[in-house]
Formats: structure tokens, sequence, C-alpha cells
């Protein structure tokens, strides 16, 4: 069953563009958002040093001098909201399957990922991730660490809720991330979603296996 998730800064680029309204401070409000928004958008698709300030102006229309206006301490401070604002989206839409089984949560999952994949044609991955292997800053590094480590406690807690053991569910998170990260990478170099649900198949048994044996012990 597919899965239709918004995404936000890659389905809905109407988003990024001009032509807000209302008051002064909303508008600012508005635009630094925007190029939130726009960053996260950039990091998934092109990298860390390809996301500049010049490259957020172009994709979103904010104008030139909003940059140091709302990001006075530079890109580093751009980046780390946009790090922020991708953890916390993928953290909604992780919670959309609370409640549900350790396997609709595993599938869920799968699903924000592949249609990252399938509608930016190959051309998006992780934002945070983007981040992760090209910072030198450890501060940026500590924003993509926390939103990992959120996502990893956060799926523990849902799959542990949905029918596995606690241990397996803490171990699980991990492997579903690092997996799932790991197989978009490789379809986004193959230009194909074969390694993606080659990977996904995979995950999807190991998540049936640990259902089964945690509903053996209870």
């Amino acid at each position: 069953m597919m899965i239709i998730i918004e995404l936000d800064w890659f389905s809905q680029p109407e988003c990024l563009s001009t032509g807000v309204h209302g008051g002064g401070e909303t508008v600012a409000g508005e635009t630094r958002a925007r190029m939130v928004a726009g960053a996260a958008r950039l990091l998934a698709e092109r990298g860390l040093q390809e996301t500049s300030f010049s490259e957020v102006l172009d994709l979103t229309g904010a104008p030139r001098g909003s940059i140091y206006h709302h990001f006075p301490d530079g890109k580093d401070q751009l980046i780390a909201s946009a790090v922020d604002l991708a953890g916390a989206h993928a953290i909604a839409l992780i919670d959309r399957v609370a409640g549900k089984t350790a396997q609709e949560v595993t599938t869920h999952f799968l699903g924000m990922w592949r249609e990252v994949l399938v509608r930016s044609n190959y051309k998006a991955g992780c934002s945070v991730l983007a981040v992760t292997i090209a910072t030198d800053s450890a501060d940026l590094l500590d924003h993509a660490a926390t939103v990992f480590r959120t996502w990893r406690l956060r799926l523990a807690v849902l799959l542990h809720e949905g029918g596995l053991l606690e241990l397996d569910a803490s171990r699980f998170a991990a492997v579903l991330i690092a997996a799932t990260e790991g197989a978009v990478v490789l379809s986004r170099a193959e230009q194909s979603m074969e390694p993606f649900e080659l990977v996904a198949d995979q995950l999807t048994s190991q998540v049936i296996e640990l259902r089964d044996r945690g509903a053996a012990r209870s």
C-alpha cells in the first residue's frame, strides 16, 4: 500500500516562493521560515557545500537584506535551523503511526523515504545526513546527532508499543534508521529503487520476526 506523505519542501515548492502578505512581523517570520525550508531542501538535494545563502535566496525569493537580519551568526545558524526543521518534520510524520503495530511503523518510516526518492526523481536524500558527513562544526554535528537520537528514541517507543520487546525495539530502531539512510544513498547513486526495495524487504522481514518473538514471550 502506497503511503502518501506531505513532504513540504519537496512536493510543494510553491511554499518556498514569494507572495506572502500580511503584517510586517508576520511577513518577516514567514520569510525566515521559507529560507529555513529552502535550506533543508538544498541540503537534501545538493549537500552542505552547495547550500549557500545565494542558492537559498534564489530558491525562495527572499530579499537579500533578510540574510543577516534573520541569521546574524551566518550560514551555520541557517543550517542548524534547517537541520532542526528536518528533524521536527520527520518526527511529526513518524507520530502519525503512534499506536500502530511495529510492522506498520516500519512500513510507514520506509514509505517516508521512498517518497523522497520518487518525488525528487532520486535527487534528494536526508538533509541531516548531508550535514553529518560534511560539516567540521561541532555545533552542527551536535544538532545532527540530536535529530538522529530523537528519531531513534521515538521509533523505539513506537516499535515497543507496537509489539516488540523493549530491547528489540531499541536495537531495531537504530537498524531501521541506519539501513534506510544507506538504502537512500545507494538508490540515489544507482538511480534506481532496487537497492532501497531490497533493504525495505529485509527490514520488513526482520520486524515480523521480532514481532513474533515478542508475541511468543508475552
